[in-house]
Order: C-alpha cells, then structure tokens, then sequence
C-alpha cells in the first residue's frame, strides 16, 4: 500500500524520499565516485564509457551526459550528491542551481539575495506563481 504523499503537491519540489533515494541509488553512487581524482579523470576522459560501468537506467546516463540536473532530480538524483558532477565540471554550486532555474549565474544570486522565490502562487501545484511547472524552462515534465 503506497504512503501517502501530501509533499507532492508542491511545485518545482521533488522530495528526496524512500522511493526516490531508491530509484536513485546507482546515480547517487555514481555521484559519489566523483569525490576521486582518478575516478573524476576517467569519466572526463570518456563519460559514457564511465557511465556504463554503473548499473544506472538509460534515462539516468543521458540525463548525466545533458548535465540536465532537474530530470536526474526526477529520476532519483539526490542535489548534494549531484553536486559532484558539477564540481568535476567546475561549477559552483551557485552556477548549477541558476541553471536549474533557466536563470543566469547572476539573476539566481540577486534572486537569492533578494529573498528568494515568493510563496504567493507556489503553494500548491496549479496556482500561477514564479516556481509553478508552465513557467519553468524544464516545464511540465
């Protein structure tokens, strides 16, 4: 029987559960393999070839090879351990999460300083705020 999950209502959220840390374990375990010099240089070298040595889905890899960070968020990619990947690229974390956004490097840090995202209109899924899928660059997916 399936837990409920009131989370999922939230927009541009994908909450790291079960499931997700599940679903997915092997990326994350990729990620991590990053934290190695030799490792770092060996999927520089040749990232596919590097990918295919972990037993991840199709859809993980090329979303790996894309750097396309939201939909290895949807497939079970956990942010912190994403971050790897981008430091193997050298990209801040900063630089990483504006283009999660389909922002700058510059408009995410003023956003930020800003206060970040109002919660009017980003409630719930459905209402018509800044974080709501329809005005995401990834969209609805």
């Amino acid at each position: 029987m399936p837990l409920d999950k009131p989370y999922q209502d939230i927009p541009g959220t994908t909450i790291f559960d079960a499931e997700q840390s599940r679903k997915g374990y092997w990326l994350n375990q990729f990620c991590m393999s990053l934290m190695k010099a030799d490792n770092r240089a060996r999927f520089k070298a040749d990232e596919r070839a590097y990918l295919d040595e972990w037993p991840m889905t199709d859809a993980q890899k090329a979303a790996v090879l894309a750097r396309d960070l939201n939909e290895c968020i949807r497939l079970g990619g956990n942010i912190y351990f994403l971050a790897k990947i981008g430091a193997t690229d050298g990209r801040s974390f900063q630089q990483m999460a504006g283009s999660m956004t389909g922002m700058t490097e510059a408009e995410y840090r003023d956003m930020m300083i800003a206060g970040g995202r109002s919660v009017e209109g980003n409630r719930r899924i459905g209402e018509d705020g800044d974080a709501q899928a329809h005005r995401q660059p990834q969209g609805k997916k």
